[in-house]
């Protein structure tokens, strides 16, 4: 009984996507795109340690095509996204070409793809997002204990650390950071500096023509915090690779960024390999 049971639970669930009208009056179309949406967004939301929302929208027509695990594209836009429980991400959003996948997989609740895809996408941060970046762990390692030759040569071959980074969003893809550093003979030496923001080989953030700001800094120390402001400098152009953020199964590459009021803007690609759970 049980098996009869299930055989005519999965001869309805193929009828619904090869027969033009299902016995509700709902399009076989209609009832694929909403299991694949559901698949779908199940498989994303586990690339993230939180989200606030996410809406993927699926198109497969016509919906028969699914039976051989064939979709046109699917399209994500993903808002108040947490990465690896401590990188916030402001809005995601992508767009796949065509993509093979396993029915199987969708009858189950999940979309496993049978090979790699490539979708267009676009990341925004905000600036509040930025700076709470700056206290994740995966930074601090970068900004504690640092060995610059020009820093040692400071602190007496002691190893020198950052804290209290705060960067500021400007038009034109400027950036304006302030931070701290303390010396064996003198703490709390202000870090002020402007940068532009650009891309190196479409995975690194680089901070360009770095220029130390003076403004505030008293005299008597402005000399040291000069030297300290450009080491830290070469300490930001090393932190920023996209290779150590990827998602599980996704590869993002920047093709530009632009910064927008308080927001940056990444626009890209992403290589799709797999999904949590389902690789």
């Amino acid at each position: 009984m049980e098996q009869t049971a299930r055989f005519n639970e999965c001869s309805l669930m193929f009828g619904s996507f090869t027969n033009p009208k299902s016995s509700s009056g709902t399009s076989g179309m209609d009832f694929g795109e909403r299991m694949l949406n559901a698949a779908a967004t199940q498989s994303i939301r586990h690339l993230f340690s939180q989200c606030e929302s996410i809406d993927v929208a699926v198109r497969c027509y016509p919906s028969s095509k699914l039976l051989q695990g064939s979709i046109d594209n699917f399209k994500m836009n993903g808002r108040g996204l947490v990465i690896r429980r401590q990188f916030e991400v402001e809005e995601m959003s992508f767009e796949t070409d065509a993509v093979s996948i396993d029915f199987g997989s969708v009858l189950g609740g999940q979309l496993k793809l049978k090979q790699p895809t490539q979708a267009v996408a676009q990341v925004i941060l905000s600036e509040d997002g930025i700076n709470r970046a700056f206290k994740a762990d995966l930074v601090q390692k970068k900004l504690d204990q640092v060995e610059l030759e020009e820093l040692t040569n400071l602190s007496g071959g002691e190893p020198v650390s950052f804290r209290d980074v705060q960067l500021q969003l400007l038009p034109d893809n400027q950036v304006s950071i302030s931070a701290k550093t303390d010396l064996p003979n003198q703490s709390d030496v202000p870090i002020q500096l402007t940068a532009t923001l650009a891309v190196e080989k479409r995975r690194r953030v680089a901070f360009q023509n770095p220029q130390f700001n003076p403004e505030g800094v008293p005299d008597g120390v402005r000399g040291l915090a000069e030297i300290v402001t450009k080491a830290f400098a070469d300490v930001l152009n090393n932190m920023v690779d996209l290779d150590r953020f990827d998602l599980d199964g996704v590869m993002m590459r920047i093709n530009r960024l632009e910064t927008q009021g308080k927001s940056l803007v990444f626009s890209g690609y992403a290589q799709i390999d797999h999904f949590p759970g389902v690789g």
